[in-house]
């Protein structure tokens, strides 16, 4: 069974940080498209950053820049999303995606092309 599987969420004050986990099963994540999107109440999902199957390409957007850092243990099969300088603006559900497809990640994360998503991560960033 295919399954992305998310952990690492929860309240942090601004100025804090958090790391998201991705855990793949059922497949290999070394032969996908990785991406996290996020989606906040009452606003669209979007792309905060995607890196692309060959590795050639990463996409942050640009509320996150210099901030978030994605990155893949192939050997744990998981992607991680470190979050630091957190502001309460990224207040939302995490999920972490993946594709099949050779595409940038720019593609990846700004059209959400995405074959398999996980069930989701709550970050609320509040004092």
């Amino acid at each position: 069974q295919v399954q992305l599987v998310e952990s690492g969420g929860g309240l942090v004050q601004p100025g804090g940080s958090l790391r998201l986990s991705c855990a793949a099963s059922g497949f290999t994540l070394d032969s996908y498209s990785i991406g996290w999107f996020r989606q906040a109440p009452g606003r669209e999902r979007e792309g905060v950053s995607c890196i692309s199957k060959s590795y050639s390409t990463i996409y942050y957007a640009d509320s996150v820049k210099g901030r978030f850092a994605i990155s893949r243990d192939n050997a744990k099969n998981t992607v991680y999303l470190q979050m630091n300088s957190l502001k309460p603006g990224d207040t939302a559900v995490y999920y972490c995606a993946t594709v099949g497809l050779n595409l940038t990640a720019q593609t990846m994360c700004l059209l959400g092309v995405v074959d398999t998503w996980g069930q989701g991560a709550q970050v609320t960033v509040s004092s």
